[in-house]
């Protein structure tokens, strides 16, 4: 079975539905996240290159026929109008890296109806998980104030393939490494990564530990301080650095306790052993919040690596998102049940840099002429079922995601009670809900 079968029941019973009524028009999806989380004054989009991969090798074959029939109790034959159905549809987005905002389209989906409908599911999962765990990276990129940040997150997240998007997550928003040796090598970053509490403990004494530990990795090495006293282990981890000559580029981590007290500890007893090179490492629970409060109280800590929290965005582990259909063989459609109102029509998100107080996002219609000023975020990335580019490197994510942060203004960029700016809605697409709105009243009644 291929990645067909990756998606909901009813995907799978409206897309029948629709061939059998003869209902292949084109019709236009929109993905877009209805309100931020509460700690979020941003999200950093991501997900689009896993849903694109999905969307040029999407096609039901003969397995996932019998899989669809299965699930329904029913006859193959019954589903063979899906067999062979593939995606030949335009997909217009907004690239990884760049910023977005609360009722900003992230991507919009053109096909004929049953493909638009049938992708639903694996598209919406990648987008929203995705950019949930680039969104809060890019927090802990924040909180640092330029000390790196690393990813650690691989044996808590929620399976392998949820730890190879956090570490690419991560490196998209500005992280210097991974301990993910798969995303590291796949991905070309940097791997990073020391040693565990049962190293030291497997060795008579945490010197022999050290020793060894040195011994079999010529260079510099990250030695972990704190499995039994931590500044006792500082200063054997110093003693064996300096013995050794292995200071330049060696670090120390601490792993546990007062990581801000213990860090000033450990920095004296490495100053004072005549190390002042090397480097402190924590890690240890961390994530945005934490980092934030060591920074912001001068402990001198040089790296930070983030695990478990950052890698399943614990304080905001879902996004509010959707995928709406917004307009079926030329019509404009629209949802009008109470909080959960859409907006009709193919649309474009134009962003205005340079005010004093950040972004000015217009949201429009996709036809309509941009504001002064103002440039497209969304942009046409596969045209009948093929991409239009190439696969955008991490670099080129990076750089979106820097430009796009100098832009943001500074209540948006706090870690805690974040005020995410909001955009507003062009007069072209507001007359336009306005319309389908009065028909559909006029139709209800």
């Amino acid at each position: 079975m291929s990645d067909a079968t990756t998606t909901d029941l009813y995907e799978v019973t409206m897309a029948m539905s629709y061939l059998l009524e003869g209902m292949t028009g084109p019709a236009t999806f929109s993905l877009f996240v209805r309100d931020l989380p509460a700690e979020r004054g941003f999200l950093v989009a991501a997900g689009l290159e896993s849903a694109l991969s999905y969307l040029s090798g999407l096609r039901v074959g003969p397995e996932d026929v019998d899989a669809f029939a299965s699930a329904l109790h029913r006859p193959p034959r019954d589903l063979h109008p899906l067999l062979g159905l593939k995606f030949t549809g335009d997909v217009r987005a907004v690239p990884e890296g760049r910023i977005v905002l609360a009722g900003e389209p992230l991507l919009e989906v053109t096909a004929p109806l049953p493909q638009a409908q049938l992708v639903e599911t694996y598209v919406l999962n990648r987008l929203s998980h995705e950019t949930a765990l680039a969104s809060k990276a890019a927090r802990c990129v924040l909180a640092a104030t330029g000390h790196p940040v690393v990813d650690f997150s691989l044996r808590r997240t929620h399976g392998p393939q949820s730890g190879f998007q956090a570490a690419r997550a991560g490196a998209m928003v500005g992280f210097a490494g991974t301990s993910n040796v798969a995303a590291a090598t796949a991905l070309g970053i940097p791997a990073v990564g020391t040693m565990a509490h049962s190293f030291v403990e497997a060795f008579a004494t945490e010197e022999d530990a050290f020793l060894a530990f040195a011994r079999c990795h010529p260079g510099p090495v990250t030695l972990l301080v704190d499995t039994y006293d931590t500044e006792a282990g500082v200063r054997v981890a110093a003693r064996v650095l300096r013995d050794l000559d292995r200071g330049p580029g060696s670090a120390v981590r601490l792993d546990s306790g007062d990581l801000g007290a213990l860090a000033v500890r450990a920095r004296a007893v490495l100053d004072g052993a005549g190390l002042p090179d090397v480097r402190i490492v924590a890690s240890g629970g961390l994530d945005e919040y934490a980092v934030d409060e060591l920074v912001r109280s001068g402990a001198p800590i040089d790296t930070y690596a983030v695990g478990t929290r950052v890698g399943v965005s614990a304080d905001a582990p879902y996004l509010d998102s959707a995928y709406k259909m917004v307009e079926y063989d030329g019509r404009p459609v629209m949802k009008l049940s109470a909080a959960k109102v859409t907006a009709p029509g193919p649309k474009q998100v134009f962003r205005r840099p340079g005010y004093a107080d950040g972004y000015a996002d217009v949201i429009g219609l996709a036809d309509e002429p941009p504001p002064d000023d103002a440039g497209p975020l969304l942009e046409t990335v596969m045209r009948g079922g093929r991409r239009t580019g190439d696969r955008p490197s991490l670099d080129e994510c990076r750089t979106r995601f820097a430009a796009d942060l100098d832009g943001l203004p500074p209540a948006a960029r706090r870690i805690r009670g974040p005020q995410a700016p909001r955009a507003t809605v062009s007069e072209q697409l507001s007359a336009l809900a306005d319309r389908v709105r009065r028909r559909i009243q006029d139709v209800s009644m």
